[in-house]
């Protein structure tokens, strides 16, 4: 099973940049497919983005493709999210996944395929 913890968030201006790291436990991590989910207040959990467990495929959501970049170094067992240009609208809380399906990772982007979940971090844009 594996265990996950969030870093990297806080309060930023427009404009500006913030990594996340979501380092992992667990002897199963490289082989995991990972995500990025964020959920503000009031809406439903919003994919962000998700990475193979090679690092070789990566994967967006259309609002945040170009903005921000998914990584991870199996070495260290940690993912990554690095986000610039932030905007106000990117302020939620952010979480990172493990994906519950070694085969089939057809539904990176659909939240109840993960199956393991950080408790998130805040990340906060002001205009």
């Amino acid at each position: 099973q594996v265990q996950l913890v969030e870093s990297g968030g806080g309060l930023v201006q427009a404009g500006g940049s913030l990594r996340l790291s979501c380092a992992a436990s667990g002897r199963t991590f490289t082989s995991v497919t990972m995500g990025w989910f964020r959920q503000a207040p009031g809406k439903e959990r919003e994919f962000v983005a998700a990475i193979s467990w090679t690092g070789s495929s990566t994967y967006y959501s259309d609002s945040m493709k170009g903005r921000f970049t998914i990584s991870r170094d199996n070495a260290k067992n940690t993912v990554y999210l690095q986000m610039n240009t932030l905007k106000p609208e990117d302020t939620a809380v952010y979480y990172c996944a493990a994906y519950g399906d070694y085969y089939n990772i057809d539904y990176y982007y659909d939240p109840k395929k993960y199956n393991v979940w950080g408790q998130g971090t805040q990340v906060t844009v002001s205009s």
